[in-house]
C-alpha cells in the first residue's frame, strides 16, 4: 500500500502526463512512418495495405465528434494489419478549399490562406492529441499547389477521352478524330450527349473532311468524358454558389440559413453515365451490405427504355414534339397526359408566350414553388401535386390528344424531364 494513493489516480492531468509522453515518444521514433519501396527499411515480402480517411475541412471551430467516431474505426483497423505484419499507408490531409473559406474571409477581411493555414495547425495537433496512427510525413493539403497540379491533370486526362462503348473503356479523342477522318466511324454526335438536341443526335453528318472547324469541335465535345452543359441547380444567391442536395434544409442554405433556389446553370458536367454497366458489375465483386449495393445500384441509375416523341398541338418556338423518357413503351396505348418537370424549356417558352388555355398565375405560382425546392425534397414528397398547362399533345400510337401537366415530382435530371402517365399501368400517375 502506498500513502499517497490520489498520486496514481488516473485522472485529467494525469491522462494528459501519459498521452503527451507517449506520443512524442511515437513522433522520435517514426513509430507509424511507413517507408517507401526501396528505402533501407522497406519489407518487400510484406502485404501491402492502404487505409485512407475522408479528409476533413479545416473550419475555424476546430474537431466536432464525428471527425473522431470515423477516424477511430480506421485507426483500429490500421493498427490492427499492422500487428499481421501488413506494409500500412495510412495518411492525413486537409480538404481545404471550399465555400466556407470564402465566407470567413468576406466576413473577416482576413486571406483565407491565413484563416486555413491557423486551422489545419489546429486539427493536426487535435488528431495528433488523440493519439491516431497517421503517417504525418505523408500528410496532403488541396490547397497545396503540388496536390491540386494532379487533380487538374486528371481533369485534362478526362477531357481528352471518350468512352468507347465496344471496348467498354476510354480512349484518346485523338482516336476518335482518326476514326472519323478515315471513314472508320460514322459521323455522328454522340447519341447519348443529352446536351445535343436529339433531332441533331439522330443524324448522319457526312465525311468529317466536309465540316467546318466550329462543328468538328461541336461533335467532338459531345464525346468528350467532361463537357459543358446545363443542369438545373439548387442556386444560392447570398453564397453565389450552387449546392449540393445535402447542403439545403427546408428551402435554405445549411450554412448561413440563406434562401436557396432552383435554377439552370452552364457548368462542367462529367458522362458517368457512360461507365453505368461497369460500375454495376464492379457491386458484384464487393463484401458490402445487400442494402449498401442497391443504393449504390440506384445512383448510379441505369435504366433500360425508349424516347418516344409526342407532337404538339401548338408548337412553341422551335418546339414541334415533347420527348419522353419510358421504361415501358409498350404501355404507351394507356397514356392519357403527359407531365414535364417545372424546369422543362416548355414550361419556359410557356411562360415568355402562354397558350390561351393557360392559367398563368397558377403556372407561375407553381415554378416559383419548385424552384425552392431541391430534388431531394421533391423525391420524398409523398403528396403529387402538378398544374396544367394548357397545352395538348398527340399520343403517336392512336392519334389521342392528350393534355401536358407539370408537377415536380418529374426532374429535369432524368430522362428527357418529361414522362407519360399510364394510371392503368403505373399507380404512381393516379
Amino acid at each position: 500500500m502506498t500513502d499517497d494513493p490520489i498520486r496514481y489516480r488516473y485522472d485529467g492531468s494525469r491522462a494528459t502526463e501519459l498521452e503527451l509522453r507517449w506520443q512524442a515518444a511515437w513522433a522520435e521514433q517514426g513509430a507509424f512512418h511507413q517507408p517507401n519501396p526501396g528505402d533501407p527499411d522497406f519489407d518487400p515480402k510484406r502485404p501491402k495495405y492502404y487505409c485512407l480517411d475522408m479528409f476533413p475541412y479545416p473550419s475555424g471551430s476546430g474537431l466536432h465528434v464525428g471527425h473522431p467516431e470515423g477516424y477511430t474505426a480506421t485507426d483500429i483497423v490500421s493498427r490492427y494489419k499492422r500487428m499481421r505484419g501488413f506494409n500500412v499507408l495510412h495518411p492525413m490531409g486537409w480538404d481545404a478549399f471550399g465555400l466556407p473559406a470564402e465566407q470567413y474571409a468576406i466576413k473577416t477581411g482576413v486571406h483565407p490562406a491565413i484563416t486555413t493555414s491557423k486551422a489545419m495547425e489546429t486539427f493536426r495537433a487535435q488528431l495528433q492529441r488523440f493519439g491516431f496512427s497517421y503517417d504525418w510525413g505523408r500528410e496532403v493539403s488541396t490547397i497545396d499547389p503540388n496536390y491540386y497540379r494532379w487533380t487538374q491533370w486528371i481533369f485534362l486526362q478526362i477531357y481528352g477521352a471518350w468512352f468507347d462503348p465496344t471496348a467498354g473503356k476510354a480512349r484518346p479523342i485523338d482516336d476518335l478524330v482518326l476514326d472519323f477522318s478515315s471513314g472508320a466511324r460514322p459521323v455522328r454526335f454522340n447519341p447519348d450527349a443529352m446536351e445535343v438536341p436529339s433531332s441533331e443526335r439522330e443524324r448522319d453528318l457526312g465525311p468529317w473532311a466536309d465540316l467546318g472547324e466550329d462543328e468538328r469541335r461541336e461533335v467532338i465535345n459531345s464525346w468528350r468524358l467532361a463537357y459543358v452543359g446545363e443542369q438545373t441547380v439548387n442556386w444560392c444567391p447570398k453564397l453565389g454558389t450552387a449546392l449540393a442536395n445535402e447542403e439545403v434544409i427546408d428551402g435554405r442554405s445549411e450554412r448561413g440559413g440563406y434562401p436557396v433556389l432552383r435554377k439552370p446553370l452552364r457548368q462542367w458536367l462529367f458522362r458517368i453515365t457512360a461507365y453505368g454497366d461497369r460500375l454495376l458489375s464492379g457491386l458484384r465483386d464487393l463484401d458490402w451490405p445487400e442494402s449498401t449495393k442497391t443504393k449504390q445500384a440506384e445512383w448510379i441509375g441505369r435504366s433500360e427504355g425508349a424516347e418516344v416523341d409526342f407532337a404538339l398541338d401548338s408548337p412553341r418556338g422551335d418546339m414541334a414534339h415533347l420527348r419522353v423518357y419510358t421504361t415501358r413503351p409498350d404501355t404507351l396505348f394507356g397514356a392519357t397526359y403527359m407531365v414535364v418537370a417545372p424546369e422543362h424549356p416548355l414550361v419556359s417558352a410557356l411562360l415568355e408566350s402562354p397558350a390561351p388555355d393557360t392559367d398563368m398565375a397558377a403556372l407561375r405560382a407553381y415554378v416559383e414553388r419548385a424552384r425552392n425546392q431541391s430534388d431531394l425534397d421533391r423525391q420524398t414528397n409523398k403528396e403529387n401535386s402538378g398544374v396544367p398547362t394548357g397545352l395538348w399533345a398527340r399520343n403517336p400510337v392512336n392519334g389521342d390528344r392528350i393534355p401536358i401537366w407539370t408537377a415536380d415530382y418529374v426532374l429535369m435530371g432524368y430522362g428527357s424531364g418529361a414522362i407519360m402517365a399510364v394510371p392503368a399501368h403505373d399507380e404512381r400517375d393516379g
